[in-house]
């Protein structure tokens, strides 16, 4: 495959940003084109070196190791860059590396683009200059590498410190030290390759040598990076505070209002959060049994990598689209972690009791004690081992998937496609250690996932232990786990669920659920016993109360045999020699803590029957503790669960240490206060950055951000919500055949009826017939009619559609265009009704009562609402018909009594005038147009009519429909007849009257804090 840039050289030129890609060394031949990105528009292109701009002063270009992609917000785009990296782990001779640090680099501008590539270069001038006082590298900037012919010079010096790649000294480790401090000081005899290839700025000023620098102009940026060793600590980290672009105005919109937090956001998540992982030439997104089509040298790595585990392919998109091989490096967010160990295939047997006895066989032919070395089993900082004895790396490799990704409370349960959120394919790889040849070596590869609930249900972030609510229907959750059932055995085979969840309390129900689903989902597939879903449910916390965290045991020997049976992927020579059958499939609520302690017990598992097999017994081994394998799977938790909770793991130090004492219990405790914040304040933006850089949502989730201080789920499909909820709504309320459906629609409505303003508006389903008029209040967590109001269209009176401001707090609150709405005003009849359906409810039934409101108990949820409707279809045949006979004529004394009784009774009220308001959905959302691949006339959302054009549709249909059913506007004429008049409903500047200090303070406030 084409090789991928080891370093970038970026600079800013007159009409956009120059990258000059810098390959390794065995690629050194291969020249790439230069590649420019274009001001203002983004566009990435090939260009010549007649564009690059004279490179006078050291901070006119900046170094780095890569590019994650360019973050476009409207007009406003930065370039994303790899400036810091450390190696964690090397498979099969790749390093793996974990980015460290990113530097955002605006394409809006020159003068923006040249001001923070200087920051940018003088941040890293004076890190280098600080670790050449230091005589080190820092793991930031120069990782420690295996010296291969892969890697740029940087890392090359790495290896003259006396360390190797896995940080042990030895023989071997300090004569290549001497050889290369031999070329080093010698490097005036060796030529100018070796002078370049030695240096850590040779290489590269041969590269600015190219692109038009003097040797004058260099010895100034020796100079300059000379005194930029006095820089202070501040000074070595690249930009961290993004100002507005130049050219924005602060108050333009809200993403550009948002844009400074936004750049700092994404920083983070890419840079020192430490979640991102990429190798140049291993495809870390595959597991071994998974592997990716057969590599060619004309098809690049990005063509290689399986997409649910590419986190930066949105951001990647203009360099794929443009043909950039050279820099299309693929991130993946999740964990990797190395551990070295020795194991003893015959391990010396240490007996307490008898220590000081000797065996016939520890005796030589001149009675002396045979010296033997004892095994270590540390792994580390020993390279003598005895013939017995043998290294292993053991790697674990978690991959976070990008489908329905985010953060703790945001993001729980599945999606309509069968992604489930937190969803992590974790992978142990057991391997020879690096460095040591073993031909025909065998390669294991054990792999389990975990992942929430395949249900969709949602869980309060103002709560420690917050009960979860679930939604929709059964029919629909159970479609749901469907589908991701299908996906987990087309990419695993066969599947073992294990459900950690409690079986008594508020999270029995779930559980239940869950359970009642698989077992649904295997009766009707009729598949053999041996292929079905297997399920286990282990209450975690009652089996192991009492911090006996060491009962988790008793789940292993229920399924110690499938795992025995399943097996693990082996891999001899990059063959594929056994694949693995099937995979564990681990949940608890959150899928962190419960599932990190059984997940690593299900691995150490593995690890033993792997080594076993190759003549290793590890209950024969002097270190029974193995602290190597826990402190990894331990820092495994830790890593997933810093992503989706923003803490570590609780009962991490069990992971560690296989003890449970007081002091983690309050660790936990701690852990839990801090997850209670995190999810009150701090994840909503994150969320909303991650949808933004996954492709998921369109610049405009920023100003429904800024109305509400958090966004939808972009996973959920709200057209085909809003279709499902009319065509049901259709279903349950109009049970007169006799009329006509013409049409549904869904708006905003006063969750008070008969009003104008609220504090609060809920989605309602408006339907039409050629009779009536149906308003349904509907429950979108049940997909059922909670209620709903029928008006006669012989009652209508008026129509009204104008502007519909309901609040002041934001921009896009007060756009007069955006924000509309009609009212619908009728006076109340017979037929006209309001029915409640009290089973979906979670009002009480004197809540509907006091709202004007006729509650109905006592009926199914099912059968209720069709019951509703027939009644008013009754009560409107029994009006038309008491209009048609005259009533009977009474006898004379009873007319006589009727009629003193009707003198002294008040006199009957006419029934007041009513009304609907209604307010039109925004026709353009934040969710993305998965069909629309330019971004040119952003934002390329999916699009409807213009509000507008949705009321005037609405109140002209409502018109046509009411007149033809009103025999007295007939006969009147055209411009009598009407019965729309245009005006606001609520003006801009009644709505600003409206709007108390109290709510402006308190919207300031969560901006305050949320953005």
């Amino acid at each position: 495959m084409p090789g991928l840039a080891r370093k970038v050289l970026i600079c800013a030129a007159v009409d956009g940003l120059v990258l000059q890609p810098l390959h390794s060394k065995k690629d050194q031949q291969r020249t790439s084109p230069l590649i420019k990105i274009k001001y203002g528009t983004a566009s990435v292109s090939q260009t010549s070196r007649d564009s690059v701009p004279e490179l006078s002063s050291p901070d006119s270009s900046f170094e780095a190791f890569g590019i994650v992609g360019i973050l476009t917000v409207f007009r406003y785009s930065y370039l994303i860059s790899i400036t810091g990296r450390q190696q964690v782990a090397q498979i099969r001779g790749q390093p793996i590396y974990v980015v460290t640090e990113v530097a955002l680099t605006p394409c809006t501008s020159q003068n923006d683009a040249a001001e923070a590539v200087a920051k940018t270069a003088l941040a890293l001038s004076n890190r280098e200059a600080a670790h050449s006082d230091d005589d080190t590298a820092s793991e930031d900037d120069a990782p420690r590498d295996s010296g291969s012919n892969d890697e740029a010079i940087d890392d090359v010096l790495d290896h003259t410190e006396g360390e190797d790649s896995s940080g042990e000294t030895g023989p071997s480790a300090i004569s290549r030290s001497s050889i290369a401090q031999d070329v080093i000081t010698r490097r005036g005899s060796y030529g100018r390759f070796a002078k370049s290839w030695f240096s850590r700025s040779g290489w590269t000023m041969d590269q600015k040598r190219n692109m038009g620098l003097s040797a004058e102009q260099l010895e100034r940026a020796n100079a300059s990076k000379t005194e930029a060793k006095k820089g202070s600590d501040a000074a070595k980290r690249v930009p961290r505070k993004f100002p507005l672009p130049s050219d924005a105005v602060e108050d333009d919109s809200a993403a550009v209002s948002l844009l400074p937090k936004l750049l700092r956001t994404t920083q983070i998540l890419f840079g020192s959060s430490r979640t991102f992982y990429f190798s140049y030439d291993y495809d870390i997104t595959r597991c071994a049994a998974n592997p990716a089509p057969p590599s060619t040298p004309l098809i690049p790595l990005v063509n290689h990598v399986d997409p649910t585990f590419f986190w930066n392919k949105n951001v990647m998109q203009p360099f794929i689209d443009a043909g950039v091989d050279s820099l299309t490096l693929p991130l993946m967010q999740g964990f990797v972690g190395q551990r070295t160990f020795t194991v003893d295939s015959n391990p010396p047997q240490v007996d307490d009791a008898a220590k000081d006895s000797l065996e016939l066989k520890d005796m030589d032919c001149d009675n002396k004690v045979a010296a033997r070395p004892a095994s270590t089993n540390a792994g580390v900082g020993s390279e003598e081992t005895h013939p017995t004895e043998k290294k292993f790396d053991i790697t674990v490799i978690s991959r976070r998937s990008t489908k329905r990704a985010g953060l703790r409370y945001l993001r729980r349960g599945i999606d309509e496609g069968g992604n489930v959120a937190n969803c992590v394919e974790s992978e142990q790889i057991l391997s020879p250690a690096e460095g040591t040849s073993v031909p025909n070596a065998k390669i294991y590869s054990f792999v389990q996932i975990r992942g929430s609930f395949p249900l969709f249900f949602s869980q309060s972030p103002y709560s420690l232990k917050p009960a979860p609510v679930l939604q929709h229907s059964p029919d629909t959750n159970y479609a749901a786990l469907k589908k991701h059932f299908e996906w987990l055995r087309q990419k695993y085979g066969l599947v073992q669920c294990v459900n950690l969840v409690e079986k008594h309390g508020v999270e029995a129900p779930i559980g239940q659920r869950y359970e009642e689903n698989i077992k649904r989902l295997n009766e009707e597939e009729s598949r053999p016993e041996d292929e079905q879903i297997a399920f286990e449910w282990f209450d975690f916390h009652h089996v192991c109360r009492g911090m006996k965290f060491e009962n988790v045991s008793v789940l292993l020997d229920i399924l110690g045999p499938r795992l025995e049976k399943w097996g693990s992927t082996v891999v001899v020579n990059d063959k594929v020699e056994t694949q693995q059958l099937g995979a564990f499939r681990t949940n608890c609520m959150d899928c962190l803590d419960r599932t990190n302690v059984c997940q690593s017990s299900f691995a150490k598992y593995m690890l033993d029957m792997q080594l076993k097999e190759l003549g290793f017994d590890m209950n024969l081994q002097k270190d029974q503790e193995n602290a190597w394998f826990n402190t990894l799977w331990a820092d495994n938790g830790d890593a997933i669960s810093k992503q989706y909770a923003s803490t570590s793991a609780m009962k991490g130090d069990y992971t560690r240490t296989r003890k449970r004492n007081y002091r983690g219990a309050l660790t936990d405790a701690g852990l839990s206060v801090t997850r209670l914040f995190n999810g009150m304040f701090n994840d909503f933006f994150l969320q909303t950055t991650i949808d933004f850089l996954l492709g998921n949502v369109t610049s405009l989730v920023f100003a429904e951000f800024e109305a509400n201080m958090m966004t939808k789920d972009p996973a959920i499909s709200m057209e085909k919500l809003r279709e499902q909820a009319i065509e049901l709504s259709h279903k349950r309320v109009i049970a007169d055949e006799s009329e006509e459906f013409i049409g549904g629609w869904t708006l905003l409505t006063p969750n008070v009826p008969d009003t104008v303003r609220s504090s609060s508006f809920e989605e309602a389903v408006l339907l039409l017939t050629d009779k009536a008029l149906y308003l349904c209040r509907f429950d979108w967590n049940l997909d059922k009619v909670s209620s709903f109001e029928r008006v006669d269209l012989a009652h209508v009176t008026k129509i009204k559609f104008g502007t519909y401001i309901t609040s002041t707090i934001s921009a896009a609150q007060v756009d007069e265009m955006r924000n509309v709405g009609l009212i619908v005003e009728y006076n109340p009849g017979v037929t006209d009704i309001t029915r409640v359906n009290t089973r979906s409810l979670t009002t009480s039934v004197s809540d509907a009562s006091k709202m004007g409101r006729e509650p109905t108990s006592g009926i199914d949820a099912a059968e209720q609402e069709p019951q509703a409707a027939k009644e008013a279809a009754a009560a409107a045949a029994a009006a038309a018909a008491s209009e048609e006979k005259p009533a009977p004529v009474a006898a004379p004394i009873a007319g006589i009594a009727e009629g003193i009784a009707g003198f002294f009774a008040p006199r009957a009220q006419e029934p007041q005038a009513r009304k609907i308001a209604l307010k039109a959905l925004h026709s353009i959302t934040s969710a993305a147009d998965p069909m629309a691949k330019s971004k040119e006339d952003e934002p390329g959302a999916i699009t409807r009519l213009s509000e507008m054009q949705q009321v005037i549709l609405i109140a002209s249909e409502i018109e046509r429909l009411a007149i033809r059913s009103q025999p007295k506007l007939q006969a009147k004429k055209d411009e009598e007849s009407g019965l729309i008049e245009k005006g606001d409903i609520i003006s801009l500047a009644d709505a600003k009257k409206n709007t108390g200090l109290l709510e402006q303070l308190g919207h300031s406030l969560k901006k305050m804090v949320w953005a």
